[in-house]
Formats: C-alpha cells, sequence, structure tokens
C-alpha cells in the first residue's frame, strides 16, 4: 500500500494514507518532517501568497514560505489560510453528465396508502413545543410497554422549540415537524400539544396540509385529567392502523438517501465521500432521489455544482443557496471561511476549500436536479441540494424532514450521532472503524487498502438495500441514538 496519494496531476501537495516519517521520499520528495495520516506533504517550494493546490483547485494560499517536503497544515502557528471572503457573482458553465434510468434494483418497503413507501413501520410522536417533551418522555416509556414488539418500535423526539418564536424562526420549527409527520417510515404518529403555544394544534394544521386522520392522531394535554392514557388511547388506535401493513417489492426508485458527513478527516475525500458519491449515482441511475446539505461545507467548491445544474433556473436558485448562507454568516459578524472545526483540523483539513472539496464528492457526478429550502420535500428524482448548516444534527434533522429514508454519514474522527431515520456511520479509515465497532457500520478505509471502487460500491449498495429492507439495523437504532435539532437564527421571546 501506497504511504501517499496525489489526487490531480496539478497538484502542488500529496495527502499521507498513513504516517510520514521525516526522511522518507515521497513522489520524489525528501519529507522535511513527521506528518501525520491525513494531513498534507509540499511537493514544491509554495511561495507566500501562492495558492495550495489539492483536488486540481485552490484550496487556501501560504502565509509564509512553504519548502517542498513541508507539512502543509494549519493547525498552531500555521501556513495555510482560506481564500474565501464574501459573496460572489457566478457565471453558469454547465458541464452535464446525465445519468440514464437502466437499473432495476429492488428492496422490501412498506408501501403507505398515499403511495409514499416507508422503510420501518415505527409509532412517531411529534411534540408541537418543547414545554411537553417530559410528558413525551413519559408517553414513549408507557406505550412501548404496553404496544412494544407490536410494531417496529415506537418513537418520542424531544426538542426546546415551538413557542416564544417568531418569523423564520417559527416557521422552521413547522416545517421541520410537519416534515416529520408526514414521513413514511412513520406508520403512524401523535403530534403531542400543550395547548398554549403558538405552534398550537391549529396553527400547526395550517402548514401540515392534509392529512390522514388514521394514521395522525392530535392531543393536547392541557385539555385532559390524564394525559398518559388519553395518549395510551390513541396511540393503540395507531399501532393498529399500523398492523395493517407488510413489506413487499418496490423499485429502488421509490428511495431517498441523505448524503452527510460529520467529523471529518484528511482521509473523507478521498475515501467515505468519493464512497457516498458513487451510490449516489447508483441511486440516480434506479430513477430515485438523493439529497445533499450542508451548504457552507460547498463554500469554495460550489462552482462544481453550479455547473452541474441541469438548468439556468437550478443554477440561479444554487447561487442563491450559496450566497444567502454567506450573508447569514455576514450579518452575525462571521467569516465565511471558519468552519473546519478543531477536529477537522487534528485530521488533516486546513481549510474550508479544503473541506469543501472532500465534502461535495458525497453528490456523485450526476445533475443538479432540485434546490431546496429548508423543510422542503425532495420530490424531483436526482440529486437535489437541500438549504441547511453542516451542523450535524441540524443537517441530518432537515434531510430527514425533506423524506430521507436512509442517510449515509461519513466521518473520520468519529460521531455517534444519529436521526429519526437509519443514519449509517461510514469510517474513512480503518482505525477508526477497528477503534469505535459500536458507532461504525461500515469501512471506507478499505479502498486505499484492499479493495476497488466499482467493487466496493456495489458491495456497500447491497448493504445500504438491506438497511433498507430493515435486514440490518444500523448502529444508531441498536443504540438507540435518534436526535432533532431545528435550525434558528432570530429572536426568543
Amino acid at each position: 500500500m501506497e504511504k501517499y496519494i496525489k489526487l490531480n496531476d496539478n497538484d502542488n501537495v500529496v495527502v499521507a494514507i498513513s504516517d510520514i516519517s521525516s526522511g522518507e521520499v515521497i513522489c520524489g520528495v525528501k519529507a522535511a518532517e513527521d506528518i501525520a495520516r491525513g494531513h498534507k506533504m509540499a511537493l514544491t517550494d509554495i511561495h507566500t501568497g501562492e495558492n495550495v493546490i489539492k483536488y486540481g483547485y485552490p484550496i487556501g494560499h501560504a502565509v509564509k514560505e512553504i519548502g517542498a517536503g513541508s507539512w502543509v497544515h494549519s493547525e498552531g502557528p500555521s501556513n495555510i489560510k482560506t481564500n474565501l471572503s464574501s459573496t460572489l457573482e457566478y457565471t453558469y458553465n454547465p458541464k452535464l453528465k446525465d445519468i440514464p434510468v437502466t437499473r432495476k434494483d429492488t428492496f422490501m418497503g412498506y408501501v403507505r396508502k398515499n403511495g409514499d413507501v416507508g422503510i420501518r413501520n415505527e409509532i412517531w410522536i411529534i411534540n408541537t413545543v418543547g414545554c411537553v417533551n417530559g410528558v413525551s418522555n413519559a408517553i414513549v416509556a408507557e406505550a412501548n410497554r404496553r404496544f412494544g414488539g407490536r410494531v417496529d418500535g415506537i418513537y418520542n423526539f424531544v426538542h426546546p422549540y415551538g413557542c416564544s418564536q417568531l418569523g423564520e424562526d417559527h416557521t422552521n420549527t413547522q416545517k421541520l415537524l410537519s416534515g416529520m409527520v408526514r414521513h413514511p417510515n412513520a406508520a403512524g404518529v401523535l403530534v403531542l400539544s400543550l395547548g398554549c403555544e403558538n405552534n398550537n394544534v391549529d396553527e400547526f394544521k395550517k402548514v401540515l396540509g392534509d392529512y390522514d386522520p388514521e394514521r395522525v392522531k392530535f392531543l393536547i394535554v392541557q385539555e385532559h385529567k390524564d394525559e398518559i392514557e388519553a395518549a395510551m388511547t390513541e396511540i393503540e388506535k395507531l399501532v393498529e392502523y399500523a398492523e395493517q401493513f407488510k413489506q413487499e417489492e418496490v423499485p429502488a426508485s421509490k428511495l431517498v438517501i441523505g448524503l452527510k458527513c460529520g467529523g471529518s478527516d484528511g482521509l473523507s475525500g478521498i475515501t467515505a465521500n468519493p464512497l457516498i458519491g458513487r451510490i449516489s449515482d447508483i441511486i440516480v441511475a434506479n430513477g430515485g432521489r438523493t439529497v445533499l446539505s450542508e451548504v457552507p461545507e460547498m463554500f469554495g467548491a460550489e462552482t462544481i455544482l453550479m455547473d452541474r445544474c441541469a438548468t439556468k433556473e437550478l443554477f440561479d436558485e444554487t447561487v442563491s443557496l450559496v450566497n444567502n448562507f454567506k450573508e447569514y454568516f455576514l450579518s452575525h459578524g462571521q467569516p465565511v471561511g471558519e468552519n473546519p472545526s478543531p477536529g477537522n483540523k487534528k485530521g488533516g483539513i486546513s481549510t474550508l476549500e479544503d473541506k469543501s472539496l472532500g465534502c461535495t464528492q458525497k453528490g456523485g457526478t450526476s445533475n443538479v436536479q432540485g434546490v431546496l429550502l429548508y423543510g422542503d420535500k425532495a420530490v424531483n428524482p436526482g440529486l437535489n441540494l437541500l438549504q441547511g448548516p453542516g451542523n450535524d444534527i441540524v443537517a441530518i434533522s432537515g434531510m430527514m424532514a425533506s423524506g430521507c429514508h436512509v442517510i449515509l454519514f461519513s466521518t473520520g474522527r468519529g460521531t455517534p450521532v444519529g436521526s429519526p431515520v437509519p443514519t449509517v456511520k461510514i469510517a474513512t479509515n480503518s482505525d477508526l472503524a477497528n477503534r469505535k465497532p459500536n458507532w461504525i457500520d461500515w469501512n471506507a478505509g478499505r479502498l486505499v487498502e484492499d479493495k476497488t471502487m466499482d467493487q466496493y460500491a456495489e458491495e456497500f449498495f447491497s448493504y445500504v438495500l438491506d438497511v433498507a429492507s430493515d435486514r440490518i439495523k444500523t448502529k444508531n437504532e441498536i443504540n438507540g441514538y435518534r436526535e432533532i435539532a431545528i435550525f434558528k437564527n432570530g429572536v426568543t421571546l
């Protein structure tokens, strides 16, 4: 196995696949110092102000002289700095690649009465407001005691919002929660309300729109002497309703897959993210939908996605998506390029451009067919871009609310976080996969050891179909790690 990889012929750095020791000759250059796995080594002298090139694109510029063989990094006294600063003007230069629908893969799912397909047959308790979180916890415990085993599970999802919010924050809460109510993995839903909140049942129904009263029940706890027993009455009806659904073979075109990374490292853009991108292309070849979010982690690589927009209208929407998120940062007095976390930097990611060029590979090579605002449902077959931040829990919650059945989540540092839907954790390196088998579902580190992408992508896609068919439970499901977080920007009253 090589100890390094040069990702593009034009790069002036290589990435260490395994630790490089000072004095080792790498790509014809002697390493001037020890360089850890995932980190970058300069192939040539890079002078102050010159761009550092990785993936064939600038990932920032040198802030001091960097000698050939030196470590290129942003830790401690860094020697590289982002080129990002503010919003930009863009030109549509389409570079389109149509992926025809040629595959006919299938999985076992639950066909709902409205034609949607779920991959689990669960009961969800959705709180309209954080004031009922404690009651919700009590209800789900009692419901599982009485009805556990009759469905795939009964779950509730706590959050702090639903009251004392104004404007966009209030709307975001309602859109996220209504997306959860509509999610087909929930065979039945109990909407739990306090009664006096801004997001009361009558107001929430205006955002929710049409619903099946057999599938969705509402309970206002202020109106009941014993809210626990009142909830049991409604949940029993929902369990009986859910029991009518049985798994049946359905085409993979029904799948909606979320594409996410978190706790990334220098191998994320080399192993796990390209693997996820290959799965995205396979889903598109089946006529299915994929969803890529984390807009700040498009900064520096956004033109790659813009040039893949299927129409000029989608290009314009993508420009707005990116620039509006930059304006959000700037309106709070924050720079647009400060995204990489301390863990990212320790893992070898130096700048936001470095991170973004790896992150966007999760979108594969297909055309962008949809641009979604926060809380919108993904309806267009193909790759969809979704408004949302990079924050792990907020991002996966937004993907879930857009209809994603499964989230493919790459990580180089490791994270236990999980969504209400199966969240497949994909290690970028074998060390993480071996150290945290209780978190990790798949090891993409083997792509730099003993597996080829074509072979491994097909193996991994079979695994994804097994997850969708409920033949395999993901680690977040086994551990009971199911969280939601709602995007918030403004005032709390």
